[in-house]
């Protein structure tokens, strides 16, 4: 079955490039020029994925995102920012969009991470090796993509979910920035770490109870981090 992608920017010409590439690879696309009405289309048409220009008239990107996920829909979303909105791509981050691509950029990078995304989402690999995993208070289910602390479900974001899973199956050891960097963002020239410190503090406000004195997330100064799970 196709995968529906829906793309939302205010330059038309952006999006027929855009639909057209994605298309090409086998894509269903939906468009919209502005922020309106994007969360009828998303009830609408279900799309798998969102990719979503930060600027936009009537309604921007971020209250767009924060609206998606304050309803509970977990649809990846992939922003369209510029070079200088570094603030604005942080918090996009931290309003629950999965990854971004900043202007002027390679339709291809797109391409490639829309495919990514859905395959690490969408299409889990069926391993029946693939059980369930626990550590300490923790409990991976690779196969639905969730992760439970405390025997609750955790609501993460696919980048929240990659991350705490990396964490936990390699808990006790320390993990460079780079390393993490480089092994959830393909593309790392554009990330930073600033980005990678988001999450991680995403992930501290859900499972430590003092998020400024974390019990389990420990930072590693100079290094990077590590997970410690009894």
């Amino acid at each position: 079955m196709k995968r529906k992608i829906l793309v939302v920017d205010d330059e038309e010409s952006l999006v027929r490039l855009i639909t057209y590439n994605l298309n090409k690879e086998g894509f269903n696309t939906v468009h919209a020029y502005d922020g309106a009405g994007v969360t009828e289309i998303i009830e609408r048409e279900k799309p798998d994925l969102l990719i979503l220009d930060l600027m936009l008239p009537e309604k921007g990107g971020l209250e767009i995102c924060q609206e998606i996920r304050s309803s509970g829909n977990r649809i990846p979303i992939i922003m369209l920012t510029a070079r200088d909105e570094e603030l604005d791509r942080v918090l996009g981050l931290e309003l629950g969009a999965d990854d971004y691509v900043t202007k002027p950029f390679s339709v291809r990078e797109l391409v490639a991470r829309v495919k990514a995304v859905l395959r690490r989402n969408l299409e889990p690999e069926e391993d029946p090796k693939k059980a369930v995993f626990r550590a300490g208070p923790f409990m991976v289910k690779p196969e639905s993509y969730e992760i439970y602390f405390d025997d609750k479900l955790l609501d993460l974001t696919l980048k929240e979910y990659e991350l705490l899973d990396i964490l936990i199956r390699n808990r006790g050891r320390v993990l460079k920035r780079d390393y993490l960097l480089e092994l959830l963002w393909e593309y790392s020239e554009s990330v930073n770490t600033r980005v990678l410190d988001v999450h991680i503090s995403k992930l501290r406000d859900k499972i430590e109870k003092d998020s400024k004195n974390p019990r389990y997330i420990k930072t590693i100064r100079g290094l990077g981090y590590k997970l410690e799970a009894d």
